[in-house]
């Protein structure tokens, strides 16, 4: 298939408003591709690279070549350009990368240039996120949504499972399994403003799990190999060696654990968030302070500072054993039989309201960031948001994109300080403004977000600097108001942050549709 026509399919879907018409958009581009297309055309038409690192970030993408008249490139040419660029290393890099990437955009036209610049910033924001390309897999191959999304649930990867569809139908969806040393899309947490509302869906009795402020990890052991992964699937097994150390003292022989690292202070209190993060970073956090100038992104620095320690809730795997279709009772059961009492978060059973509050003032007077209320009856359903796993803060946090930020004043004078705020919009791929804040900023923050900002600049003023909406923060507020000001229609009250959220992508934002749920007072879905 000519790249032209992905790059024309994207287009297409971006002008489109309906979910059905975006997916049928795209199940044709779908049943459209060679065999060998499959993985690489998948990813493109989800916004994404095939190679999750290239080396290219924003300063590598000006002053490229102008397009060509004719289009000449194919899927396969461009994914073989891409992986060619990925693989540079070592001294010369930079000029190296920046040859081939000349070479790829001059072969492109201009509609091509726009695909491949989104594809390689993370920016193409067409409408087409990864559920809607899971509607468009199961359209394409024939075969029911739900295969589709269990494959995926159990690969982590949607360019395999479209392969899979595609090439060999429900039967080879069929055959996706649990695989010790793959990691899986872990099981998500709806938001409530209170454990009464928490209790109110998930029934009692409930469990009651302290949440901390830490990064989540689902760890995999087979023998002596232990491979840590975060939220978002990437492996940071050298960075934790505590984690591996543990995991690797315990009793099993094989073992898929999910859980969360956090930074301790001497007495056992978390430390920040951010000291928590910097030590795990990857990818997200690395990139965002990343100097183009010395060749892009390297491999994981060492760990900097006191090591990060392992808490575990849920067991999804002993020995042989998948336990992703057992009641969490039975789950939990057996992570405390597998694994010693230290290394646990935090569990109680709450038999009514004023139990689960209790053990709520519990978790944030030890400094922790509240509760995660759970249905013991429930499944791990794995990726999923349902209602089984409620997490309950004492505040109101979203997770918004940064869309400019201004100059700062006084004391902030020379530093990039009060950010404008968007939520995403599912229906156009684009983000919607909330409002603004300086507020929280410390001064560390204010010093990694102006070399990050004007990184990400596209345009920059005498006040404010506009910026590639990439950079997720979580806000907290007080509450959601009416605002003819702002194009949604609504403004956060009293916003401040909170951290940056290195682990998440511009993709998994928070929706306008929930900061309205927010201000009507309904249940809404946090990140």
């Amino acid at each position: 298939m000519q790249f032209v026509t992905l790059a024309a399919t994207s287009a297409a879907v971006a002008a489109v408003s309906g979910r059905r018409a975006k997916v049928e958009l795209l199940a044709t581009a779908l049943r459209s591709l060679e065999p060998s297309e499959i993985a690489a055309g998948a990813a493109y038409l989800a916004g994404e690279l095939r190679q999750r690192q290239t080396g290219v970030g924003w300063a590598s993408l000006r002053g490229l070549p102008p397009p060509a008249e004719v289009p000449t490139l194919t899927v396969d040419d461009v994914d073989r350009a891409v992986g060619e660029i990925a693989a540079v290393n070592g001294t010369g890099a930079q000029g190296r990368r920046r040859e081939l990437l000349g070479r790829l955009f001059a072969a492109a036209t201009s509609d091509e240039q726009v695909m491949l610049r989104g594809l390689f910033t993370g920016e193409l924001r067409q409408g087409a996120q990864a559920g809607l390309l899971v509607d468009a897999v199961a359209k394409a191959a024939g075969v029911e949504l739900a295969a589709v999304r269990r494959a995926l649930l159990l690969a982590g990867d949607l360019k395999t499972v479209a392969v899979a569809a595609l090439t060999g139908g429900a039967s080879a969806l069929a055959a996706f399994a649990l695989q010790v040393g793959r990691p899986l899309a872990p099981m998500l947490a709806q938001s409530a403003s209170s454990v009464a509302e928490a209790l109110a869906t998930t029934g009692v009795p409930a469990v009651v799990d302290v949440k901390l402020d830490g990064i989540r990890i689902q760890v995999h052991r087979s023998g002596d190999d232990v491979a840590v992964f975060t939220r978002s699937l990437d492996e940071i097994t050298p960075r934790l060696p505590a984690v591996v150390a543990a995991v690797r003292a315990l009793p099993a022989r094989e073992i898929v654990l999910d859980g969360e690292a956090i930074a301790l202070d001497p007495a056992g209190r978390p430390r920040p968030f951010q000291e928590t993060s910097s030590r795990a970073a990857t990818r997200g956090a690395r990139r965002a302070v990343a100097a183009e100038g010395a060749g892009g992104d390297s491999a994981p620095e060492s760990p900097v500072g006191a090591a990060l320690t392992p808490y575990f809730f849920d067991l999804l795997h002993l020995d042989g054993t998948d336990l992703l279709d057992a009641p969490g009772r039975e789950r939990w059961a057996a992570l405390a039989e597998a694994v010693p009492q230290g290394l646990l978060v935090g569990r109680s059973v709450a038999a009514e309201v004023a139990g689960a509050a209790r053990a709520f003032e519990a978790a944030v007077d030890a400094g922790h960031e509240g509760v995660v209320v759970k249905a013991p009856d429930a499944p791990y359903d794995v990726g999923r948001r349902g209602g089984a796993w409620i997490k309950v803060k004492p505040r109101h946090t979203l997770d918004l994109v940064v869309l400019a930020v201004e100059w700062g004043h006084g004391r902030r004078k020379g530093w990039l300080s009060n950010l404008h705020l968007g939520a995403r919009d599912p229906q156009t791929g684009g983000f919607v403004m909330l409002g603004k804040t300086f507020k929280g900023l410390t001064d560390e923050m204010l010093r990694w977000q102006t070399e990050r900002f004007l990184d990400l600049a596209v345009a920059r003023g005498d006040w404010l600097v506009k910026v590639h909406p990439v950079q997720v923060v979580e806000v907290a507020f007080d509450g959601v108001q009416a605002s003819p000001r702002y194009p949604g229609g609504v403004a956060l009250r009293f916003a401040r942050v909170v951290r940056y959220r290195h682990d998440k992508t511009a993709a998994e934002a928070d929706t306008i549709d929930t900061v309205r749920a927010i201000h009507k007072g309904q249940k809404s879905e946090g990140g």
